[in-house]
């Protein structure tokens, strides 16, 4: 699997660029399953190229939609007319957690400082909501920044972050558990190992948080500490160090036990039945659809390599560092040369810094593992990829599937329809909001909000994914209450927007 000076609020900003950029309520399942496609998601790894697949798919009717909108970051428009857009408020910056409780049907946001707050969602009058726990009450350790937090059926309230040493970081996951007067009593769930730092802006650590339907676990992600699997010796602490048994997964941990051990070893992880699935880079936020399956976007590298939608299911790799979407990392090639890469941008970071590169060292994948590859997008949106020769093209004009989606667009914030309280073509649906492309110049910038159309056949997702609202300024989170999706914009002031959908 693995091989082994600014203000405060500066550092927070450039926290949470680095943790989204790259650099939900949970619902019965239903009685019956909707119709898929039969073609099968999991692809062998082959020690080849493969390129971007030709086989035909029948592209999906679009609404009809404005073609040509002027788009004003922190100015959403909504592309449909039965879609309704107003600001509520605005936190004044530096959150990016907004989660629904579904005990109370109330929705919370939190920033890096674990302090919660209880969204007022009827004023509109731009005042901040009510301020509910803070990091003090919560009780973590000195150092300690929150980075996801999410909320079971019954109220209890999981709360991740991370501690930061020079060289190393930790996990922690604190569990607030209400009594009968709704008080919270805390206590840690689990902490991690300290495990090896980057030292740079691809250290994601541990992030997205979700609470299984049956309440018994939580799912956390741990995103990487490289951009694509080169080496990151952080200055030299860690010679010849890529990614690391706590880094690149997916971990499930029961609930019903405090002060839980994650060891930084990867045949420890997978005898506790700690690892769930291997090989994701960053996904940021997973989710349950109403059926029970754990879904999650991924987000791609600093290279125009698709960003991901991925089924997460026990014991899938999903091919990180090997694969990027549905493609072979060219740097595990010894014939490698970054020079004729057309999907290298010059503006990223890992670009100029050189970390694409010819890698003779690059690490074979694991003996005997079949990568499951991303989910299927038939657009009509959030489909671009780049072809190896720098050309940029829109997968469904082509008649063809993406891997997921557009490069660069972060997807967050994917929540679902389980009450079914939607109408028309959104009724049960899925939406995903865009952090949005940091740099580079492909047509599709992100921003926005998607609905996703999910079907499901056998073993194989695939999705049509339609482009509702525009013009975002970094939204980072939302939740879905009743017809109302509720949006927490990063940008600017930070603001929380409340889309009511039909």
């Amino acid at each position: 699997m693995h091989a082994h000076c600014s203000t405060p609020g500066r550092v927070m900003l450039l926290f949470w660029l680095m943790l989204v950029a790259g650099c939900t309520p949970v619902a019965n399942a239903p009685a019956t399953e909707p119709t898929w496609p039969a073609a099968p998601i999991e692809a062998t790894m082959v020690p080849t190229r493969p390129a971007m697949p030709t086989a035909p798919v029948a592209a999906p009717t679009a609404q009809p939609r404005p073609t040509s909108i002027p788009v004003v970051p922190g100015n959403p428009i909504a592309l449909r007319a039965d879609i309704r857009i107003r600001k509520i408020l605005e936190t004044g910056g530096g959150f990016a957690r907004l989660k629904l409780d579904p005990l109370t049907q109330t929705i919370y946001y939190m920033d890096s400082q674990a302090n919660i707050y209880r969204l007022d969602v009827q004023p509109g009058d731009g005042s901040r909501g009510v301020l509910m726990h803070t990091i003090a009450e919560i009780g973590t350790a000195p150092g300690f920044y929150s980075t996801g937090m999410a909320f079971g059926r019954d109220g209890t309230l999981y709360v991740v972050g991370n501690i930061a040493a020079e060289t190393t970081t930790r996990a922690v996951i604190r569990k607030g558990v209400l009594d009968s007067s709704g008080k919270r009593t805390w206590t840690t769930l689990a902490t991690t190992e300290p495990y090896e730092k980057s030292n740079t802006q691809f250290d994601h650590v541990f992030n997205g948080i979700v609470v299984s339907p049956d309440g018994r676990y939580v799912y956390v992600n741990s995103g990487s500490r490289t951009d694509h699997g080169e080496v990151q010796a952080a200055r030299g602490a860690f010679p010849d160090t890529r990614e690391v048994p706590l880094t690149s997964a997916i971990f499930r941990i029961p609930t019903d036990r405090d002060d839980q051990l994650l060891p930084n070893d990867e045949a420890e992880l997978k005898a506790r039945s700690y690892l769930f699935a291997d090989g994701v880079r960053n996904s940021y936020d997973p989710a349950f659809a109403p059926n029970g399956d754990l879904l999650a976007g991924d987000n791609g590298p600093d290279a125009d390599y698709p960003d991901e939608l991925n089924w997460l299911q026990e014991g899938h790799h999903y091919g990180f560092p090997w694969r990027l979407g549905n493609i072979d990392n060219p740097q595990r090639f010894p014939d490698y040369d970054p020079s004729n890469d057309g999907r290298l941008q010059p503006d990223f970071f890992a670009v100029k810094e050189g970390f694409y590169q010819t890698d003779l060292t690059f690490p074979p994948p694991p003996a005997g593992v079949t990568f499951t590859d991303p989910i299927a997008n038939l657009g009509p949106d959030a489909d671009h990829f780049r072809e190896v020769d720098g050309r940029e093209q829109d997968a469904s004009d082509l008649g063809q599937p993406a891997y997921t989606f557009t490069p660069h667009r972060s997807p967050l914030g994917l929540v679902f329809d389980a009450a079914g309280a939607l109408t028309g073509d959104l009724k049960g649906g899925a939406f995903i909001l865009s952090w949005g492309a940091a740099a580079g110049n492909l047509s599709d910038p992100g921003r926005d909000l998607l609905h996703l159309k999910l079907t499901k056949s056998g073993t194989a997702y695939q999705v049509q994914a339609t482009q509702l609202v525009v013009g975002f300024d970094h939204p980072v989170d939302g939740a879905l209450l009743g017809n109302k999706l509720y949006v927490l914009d990063y940008g600017g002031k930070g603001s929380i927007w409340e889309v009511t959908l039909p």
